[in-house]
């Protein structure tokens, strides 16, 4: 069994940062794939930053540039360092893992992921 406890979360203008954090609790954290998705009121939930198991990143086009997505396996905890944020990335963040790998193939796609955490809610002010 996998839990994942994210924080970080908070409002900020546009423009601002903050940094997103997500614990994962497992036997065995690194053998599993993890992700951040968010879901932006009346949307649907979308990926927003992947990473593979060598460290290696994917990012969705919409925060290229400007998230940062990493992990540090000794302390089990995911990070989404979001800067330049912008109005329209209000929206509840989550890590997602799974054990199905390669970590980056179909990163994105939330019916890939088995475990969820119960989410951390960002507002940027415009």
């Amino acid at each position: 069994q996998v839990q994942l406890v994210e924080s970080g979360g908070g409002s900020v203008q546009a423009g601002g940062s903050l940094r997103l954090s997500c614990q994962v609790f497992a036997n065995t954290p690194s053998n599993y794939c993890v992700a951040w998705f968010r879901q932006a009121p009346g949307k649907e939930r979308e990926g927003a930053a992947g990473i593979g198991g060598n460290g290696s990143t994917d990012y969705a086009e919409f925060v290229k540039g400007r998230f940062t997505i990493s992990r540090d396996n000794a302390k089990n905890t995911l990070y989404l360092e979001m800067n330049s944020l912008k109005f329209e990335d209000t929206a509840m963040y989550y890590c997602a893992a799974r054990a199905h790998r390669p970590c980056l193939i179909n990163w994105g796609r939330e019916s890939y992921y088995t475990y969820w955490g119960q989410g951390t809610q960002v507002t940027v002010s415009p």
